[in-house]
């Protein structure tokens, strides 16, 4: 066997070697809080709930509609689903609970119309949120869109 592809590998793993070790060496990427360390933890604060209530006006028109009661106990995995117990077409009436939307039961990515809920709008907490009293962590000036403002709201 000839020397040249035996040399030619060997300055090529010399090469990828040294490349590997200066992309080891990089900087990473620093987070917010810095070079500070975790030094331990502390509790979240629990923000009050508000009470259990009607449906809450939404500030926008595609934003999904808030949770106006408490889920904390709530499963939502991919055998159970504890909000159809009310919001189900067949239980929301006698619930007294608003129904499930149409849009839930049509396929993103091509239209269809199906005859059960989407895989994508399963998991009803990846949109749909419980409204709580918190106070703002920053300023805020949100207004809503004039087609849903209503007087007296804040």
């Amino acid at each position: 066997m000839s020397k040249a592809p035996i040399t030619l590998l060997t300055v090529l793993a010399a090469a990828a070697l040294a490349l590997s070790s200066s992309l080891l060496a990089q900087d990473r990427p620093q987070s917010l809080r810095g070079a500070t360390p975790i030094t331990g933890t502390t509790k979240v604060d629990q923000h009050q709930r508000g009470p259990d209530q009607g449906p809450i006006p939404r500030d926008y028109v595609q934003q999904p509609p808030l949770i106006p009661h408490k889920i904390d106990e709530y499963r939502i995995d991919l055998n159970f689903n504890k909000c159809m117990d009310c919001h189900a077409w067949s239980k929301a009436k006698e619930a007294g609970a608003t129904k499930v939307s149409l849009t839930h039961f049509r396929d993103q990515a091509s239209g269809a119309e199906l005859a059960n809920i989407s895989p994508s709008r399963y998991f009803c907490n990846q949109c749909h949120v419980p409204q709580v009293e918190a106070k703002p962590l920053v300023g805020n000036s949100f207004k809503p869109v004039d087609a849903l403002a209503q007087p007296g709201r804040k």
